[in-house]
């Protein structure tokens, strides 16, 4: 809650106010109470969101570069752009763990923001297909930016993806911390990665605490397990930083980080031995081709396959396969 008498006092002690001025001081009050604030300070000086983003839309400075403080606790506040409301001042939460609203509140604001710092027509939370789908960011009726910080099912995320396939708009997924990519690649986050001729396979993620994106891309995956390598790039969740992403054209893979060949050898004889999906369709092959998994050639369990593609080893052991059928036909 602000804390409004000594939000008065702040004001008074930076702007010299004396007893009588309540006219000043009921201005003041209509700026700043509230959830939004249309005024913040910056450098000891009241400053009026609507003017600060006036400069921002100018060219004359960039979003969020400078350090806008709350009058009332004195903390980080950011200016927030919008197309159908006024600009307005909103607190800066650095805190971990302030929930997943808040995370994806934040997220949606400052990226919404920093496209909109960058010229582009940019709008939060539009509903599209008579509400059957709400876009947490939409570019232009072209291109939309889904934020999930929450749980969501593989079911859920194509029945999604459909809609935003039969309205012609390309769906961006980036996640919030519970999605964060790690060392191993799982369906729950299959789901998100997206390709693109220069990054290859890639994955966004997005902290809005940190004001951080995060790109991880040119992904590989391991020739059996679900181990992954990617290269990773930093940008700002900014105005610089948002052009700097779409703008990024990384040179030659520089992180590839191989599998030891007895690690993918002992993650295969686990997968047979447990009859998982990927164990039984293997140690068919195997027992077709009257093949043990010492038959398998080495080479191929230091291969590094796309996210999404077969293992070498199936594709391997399915082409010796049709060969002897062949052969026998």
């Amino acid at each position: 809650m602000l804390n409004w008498p000594r939000c008065i006092r702040e004001y008074k002690r930076i702007f010299r106010l004396k007893k009588g001025d309540e006219k000043i001081i009921s201005l003041f009050a209509y700026i700043i109470l509230g959830d939004k604030m249309y005024a913040a300070i910056l450098n000891k000086k009241l400053v009026l969101a609507i003017k600060e983003a006036e400069q921002v839309n100018k060219g004359f400075k960039k979003l969020n570069q400078d350090y806008y403080t709350c009058p009332s606790c004195r903390k980080r506040m950011i200016l927030i752009l919008s197309e159908e409301k006024l600009p307005f001042f909103k607190h800066f939460y650095q805190v971990r763990g302030t929930g997943e609203k808040e995370e994806h509140y934040q997220s949606k604001q400052l990226l919404c923001t920093a496209l909109k710092a960058n010229g582009v027509n940019a709008e939060v939370e539009v509903p599209l297909l008579d509400q059957q789908l709400r876009a947490d960011v939409l570019v232009e009726n072209k291109l939309a930016f889904e934020v999930q910080c929450a749980p969501l099912s593989e079911t859920e995320f194509k029945h999604r993806h459909s809609l935003y396939e039969k309205l012609s708009i390309k769906d961006i997924w980036i996640v919030g911390q519970r999605h964060y990519l790690k060392n191993k690649l799982n369906r729950s986050k299959e789901i998100f990665l997206r390709y693109s001729p220069k990054w290859q396979w890639y994955y966004l993620e997005i902290n809005p605490f940190s004001c951080v994106i995060t790109l991880k891309y040119n992904i590989l995956k391991a020739a059996v397990s679900s181990e992954i390598s990617y290269d990773i790039k930093h940008f700002s969740l900014d105005e610089k930083g948002i052009a700097n992403l779409f703008t990024f054209a990384p040179t030659n893979r520089r992180n590839i980080k191989y599998s030891s060949i007895q690690d993918q050898k002992i993650y295969l004889q686990k997968q047979i031995t447990h009859k998982s999906k990927l164990g039984l369709e293997i140690a068919s092959l195997l027992y077709q081709l009257h093949f043990s998994v010492a038959d398998i050639p080495e080479k191929l369990f230091l291969e590094l396959r796309e996210p999404k593609e077969k293992s070498p080893i199936i594709t391997y052991l399915q082409k010796k396969l049709d060969d002897s059928k062949n052969h026998l036909a």
